[in-house]
């Protein structure tokens, strides 16, 4: 990736360095045929400028005064260096808009061939543009499928791999490499793009996770028969959440302080008990959680899925079960090393979100 920006940037930078030469050339042929002009038929230095450019742009306005012979032959000479330059500078520029295209969409090819374990986000309105947001702050690979000129604007502006067609494409997906992706993300503004696009990428690959957008609550079932793993709803989840305001209005005010900041010192994290782990095969009660870490023990998830809500402290923690916590993110980030073992990054910890959302 940093070898193509490299490239691209050195073209650009060539073709430029030519482009500036020649509007130097271009500036020295204008002062050199104002001296002439002034030199060999007497006229006033701004005349002789008028004539260099009408010459040169070849407008075909009448001369100023009749020319001597060697005035006539001075005029082709500047005329044909003239025209010869401004060619120049027109093809210069040319070749600077496409090549650095064509770069540029070769370094893309070149990316997107190596990636593997990614995840495709189809679709970059507003929610697209979130989701897409909050993956790359954890260091997960993206790849967007676009087709709208200005969501294509604003994904080069952020910076991120792309592929411009439409996702209900086949190849489209095959270009954003389908066949090598862990997730696809449809997040199209129709519920009937998103069933057709879940369709077809559950008929290139079969194992791929599929998470879908539905705007109405109806095609929930249609996206599920197509292939999706999980479909969710923003509209319910925001209206329930609305909902919430005005019903649980201390509940909401609590969530809203724990999710609204990432920066917040308290929040929702999970951990995973590994085979090291010195909670694996003990209870709560045997490691006084709350009173050394001050971390909140919410619930456990154990690995086939079953999840227990508020554990008593009597409960056995096995190896392989996640701990769903609430507390202070330094206390979590330590108890998450030394009691539980578990070392992973959060875009590590992102890797096993298919086991848990197929059970």
């Amino acid at each position: 990736m940093k070898r193509n920006t490299i490239s691209i940037f050195n073209l650009e930078n060539s073709v430029l360095f030519r482009i500036g030469m020649a509007f130097l050339l271009l500036i020295t042929i204008f002062i050199i045929g104002t001296s002439g002009y002034h030199f060999l038929e007497g006229m006033k230095w701004f005349d002789g400028l008028y004539m260099t450019f009408i010459t040169i742009t070849t407008i075909g306005f009448s001369e100023l005064k009749s020319l001597t012979v060697e005035g006539r032959v001075f005029t082709m000479i500047i005329f044909v260096m003239g025209i010869g330059v401004i060619s120049y500078i027109a093809s210069q520029s040319t070749q600077l808009i496409f090549e650095s295209e064509l770069f540029f969409k070769r370094a893309m090819t070149k990316r997107l061939e190596k990636l593997e374990d990614h995840y495709i986000i189809c679709g970059y309105g507003r929610i697209g543009h979130r989701i897409a947001e909050v993956l790359t702050n954890a260091g997960l690979p993206i790849v967007i499928v676009e087709n709208r000129e200005s969501s294509i604007q604003r994904i080069r502006r952020d910076n991120l791999l792309y592929v411009e067609g439409d996702a209900e494409e086949e190849q489209s997906l095959l270009d954003a490499g389908i066949n090598k992706a862990k997730a696809l993300i449809c997040t199209l503004s129709s519920d009937q793009d998103n069933v057709f696009t879940t369709l077809l990428a559950r008929e290139l690959n079969r194992d791929i996770f599929i998470l879908v957008r539905a705007n109405e609550s109806r095609n929930r079932r249609k996206a599920l028969r197509a292939g999706a793993n999980k479909v969710l709803s923003p509209y319910d989840i925001g209206a329930d959440r609305m909902a919430n305001v005005i019903l649980r209005p201390n509940v909401d005010h609590f969530i809203d302080n724990i999710s609204k900041d990432q920066y917040q010192e308290h929040s929702f994290d999970e951990a995973h008990i590994s085979e090291d782990s010195v909670l694996a095969g003990k209870s709560l009660l045997d490691i006084n959680v709350r009173k050394e870490y001050s971390v909140l023990i919410i619930a456990i998830i154990r690995e086939d899925g079953q999840t227990i809500f508020n554990p008593d402290s009597s409960v056995i923690i096995n190896e392989g079960d996640s701990l769903i916590l609430l507390g202070d993110q330094n206390k979590i980030q330590k108890f998450r090393k030394v009691v539980c073992d578990d070392h992973r990054t959060l875009s590590e910890r992102a890797e096993h979100f298919e086991k848990l959302s197929k059970q």
